[in-house]
């Protein structure tokens, strides 16, 4: 139990101030470029620069984590820390037991923190430093839904309400509703229009009677269960959704013929992409010597942080495809990840390497 203790409060230690280090490091270079686009106000730059922070902790702890185990072991080494838990009787796997333990709560904290609008830090801010508002609308909506075409004007997700919408209702492929109001509010599961203009055509044109039908109709609702963020994020290709937005949409959009690879993509991301890092730690600490005569420590720390580099560049590379439709989400998100699970099975000297050994 000292041990644990020990060895956790050493690996805290080292996490805090990475993150700290490399979140500071990222707002600050955002602060720079962006300074002279940010609000008057300091104390809309303060909550700017908050939401910042936000998005730079959901970018950089996986990768924190990392670099902390690699500080940790490192100065374990340095004091012979590391070779004397050994002469004691300590197994590697209870050695590494406290690291993966704080790991894996701060990944499962992590993700928890998408079910809210934490993953929307970066819109927040990038909303004040454009508009000098939290809530920017997204404009020119163009959609199809249940076999109706939907345009709205402008769309507030957050205030669940829109502009300027027209509904065109078709069966057997011919137009036979046009709908138009000006204002809708998201409300109990419906969209609610309070006056709308109808304009109904006939089922077929004759040169008498037959005629098309214009009306004005009021308390109307449209669009069940087609919440506010769905129609922001799904059709304006955003990839910041929270958890419960992802399910909604796809949950709902299932049987609407949409490409929801967007929405499969950012759950990958979300649940599955930030496991790389107990993955690291582990095979990071199968490389590292009990003593550091055995091998140059600075040259390990270089590598270890260099390889981390470049795993991290390319699962983010990995996902950006993905989310861009290039390569499927399986491709872009679980493989590497599923790669990476099987070269640490490997290292570890698994069944399956046992049996190649034997067999050559």
């Amino acid at each position: 139990m000292l041990a644990f203790t020990t060895l956790s409060s050493l690996y805290l230690r080292y996490f805090f101030i990475v993150l700290i280090a490399l979140c500071s490091f990222m707002v600050g270079f955002d602060l720079m470029e962006n300074a002279s686009e940010l609000p008057d106000s300091a104390n809309l730059v303060m909550i700017y620069i908050m939401y910042k922070y936000f998005y730079a902790i959901d970018m950089m702890l996986p990768i924190s984590l990392v670099f902390a185990l690699i500080a940790s072991l490192a100065e374990l080494i340095r004091a012979n820390t590391l070779v004397a838990y050994f002469a004691l009787g300590y197994s590697k796997i209870r050695i590494m037991t406290p690291f993966l333990v704080i790991a894996g709560v701060m990944l499962v904290s992590h993700i928890a923190l998408h079910f809210t609008n934490f993953t929307r830090a970066n819109e927040f801010a990038n909303n004040l430093r454009e508009t000098s508002q939290f809530i920017r609308p997204t404009s020119n909506l163009f959609f199809t839904y249940e076999g109706n075409y939907i345009f709205f004007g402008n769309l507030y997700p957050l205030s669940k309400k829109a502009e300027e919408i027209r509904i065109f209702t078709f069966k057997d492929g011919k137009l036979k509703e046009s709908l138009s109001a000006s204002e809708a509010t998201y409300h109990k599961g419906y969209w609610n229009i309070p006056k709308a203009h109808v304009i109904q055509l006939p089922e077929a044109y004759k040169f008498k009677g037959g005629g098309f039908i214009s009306e004005d109709r009021e308390e109307l609702k449209v669009l069940r269960d087609f919440k506010p963020k769905i129609l922001d994020q799904v059709y304006e290709g955003k990839a910041n959704f929270t958890i419960q937005d992802a399910f909604d949409a796809l949950k709902l959009l299932e049987n609407q013929n949409v490409d929801v690879d967007k929405i499969t993509s950012a759950l990958y991301r979300i649940f599955i992409s930030p496991w790389f890092a107990p993955i690291l730690m582990v095979l990071f600490f199968t490389y590292t010597p009990v003593s550091g005569r055995f091998l140059n420590l600075s040259l390990f720390s270089f590598m270890a942080i260099l390889i981390t580099l470049i795993v991290w560049g390319v699962l983010f590379m990995m996902g950006e495809l993905s989310n861009n439709k290039t390569l499927s989400p399986e491709i872009g998100v679980i493989a590497p990840i599923g790669m990476l699970v099987l070269f640490m099975f490997w290292r570890l000297g698994n069944p399956l390497r046992r049996v190649r050994v034997k067999s050559r």
